[in-house]
């Protein structure tokens, strides 16, 4: 069976797709620095290299050593508000690592990579919405500059050197493993309610969002690796605007909580609407969302009430 290298494969979304892989007899190689992600989220039929993709001759080795066929690209800096407070690191993750890992490739001839970019920050404040691949790319935050810059980066390899890539582009993620530090709207909800504090809103909490579950985005990454879709950049997301408001009306519910929110100041650098439009992965990749929100949220809960 093939052999497949995963960047950031401790973190909350790469160690779904990890498991997935491995359920379905992929052979896999886990690289993580554990700066964000934890080496109890590595399954134990991975083999893991806890190193930096920043660090250049390391990663060598061990590409070098385990010769991957294909890779997911999935270690990042990914949020939004440290972006905006330390863009330089964010920078050097996103596009200094990111190009790391394409040398490597380039020079051990890997078959194809699939990178995990964003939708919800890359498109910025949309002009249209759903958002569709073709939509203009106004970034607001240094999150959303520098994924930019690495499908820039991905596609002057494949053009000078022949490496395969597909760019899977998400709305935003949730579910089990992700944690509290992550700065995502959902574990700070579920954390706040579980302490029995008042959740903060940023804003009025009108801003809506395109909330996908992360097995979702599991199965959208190994088909992206198994098929050759037309196009190179795909969105995933489920098409749905959710606001952060009826976000939090959802969780209270599922907790039957009589919590009520604080409300803050609002965010520098986020967008205020943005879904996405999944035509393309319905059509090339034979993919679609099978959780709704309110199923998603239940088994996030579930993961955060037994991982306190």
């Amino acid at each position: 069976m093939e052999k497949v290298l995963v960047t950031g494969g401790a973190g909350f979304i790469a160690s779904h797709i990890v498991d997935l892989l491995l359920a379905k007899g992929y052979n896999v190689v886990v690289v993580d620095n554990l700066y964000s992600g934890y080496e109890k989220n590595i399954n134990k039929k991975a083999k893991f290299y806890k190193a930096d993709i920043t660090k250049l001759d390391n990663l060598k080795k061990i590409f070098e050593k385990e010769k991957p066929d294909k890779v997911v690209h999935a270690a990042a800096q990914v949020q939004v508000l440290y972006s905006m407070q330390n863009p330089q690191f964010d920078a050097l993750t996103n596009i200094i690592g990111g190009i790391n890992v394409l040398e490597c490739c380039k020079e051990f001839k890997v078959r194809k990579i699939v990178y995990l970019s964003t939708g919800g920050a890359l498109y910025g404040e949309p002009e249209y919405l759903p958002a569709d691949e073709s939509h203009p790319i106004k970034p607001i935050c240094p999150y959303g500059a520098s994924k930019r810059a690495f499908e820039y980066y991905l596609y002057l390899y494949n053009v000078n050197y022949g490496l395969n890539f597909v760019v899977l582009r998400f709305s935003n993620v949730y579910g089990s493993r992700d944690y509290l530090k992550s700065n995502h709207v959902i574990p700070k909800f579920i954390g706040a309610f579980l302490e029995n504090k008042s959740p903060l809103i940023t804003g009025d909490g009108r801003q809506g969002r395109d909330f996908i579950y992360v097995s979702d985005v599991a199965d959208a990454v190994v088909l992206a690796l198994e098929k050759e879709p037309k196009d190179k950049f795909i969105n995933i997301g489920t098409e749905k605007l959710i606001s952060i408001n009826e976000l939090f009306s959802t969780i209270k519910e599922i907790l039957n909580s009589d919590l009520k929110p604080e409300y803050v100041d609002a965010r520098k650098g986020e967008v205020q609407q943005i879904y996405l439009k999944n035509q393309k992965a319905r059509q090339q990749l034979d993919w679609k969302p099978k959780t709704n929100l309110k199923q998603g949220l239940e088994k996030t809960i579930d993961w955060f009430k037994k991982n306190k």
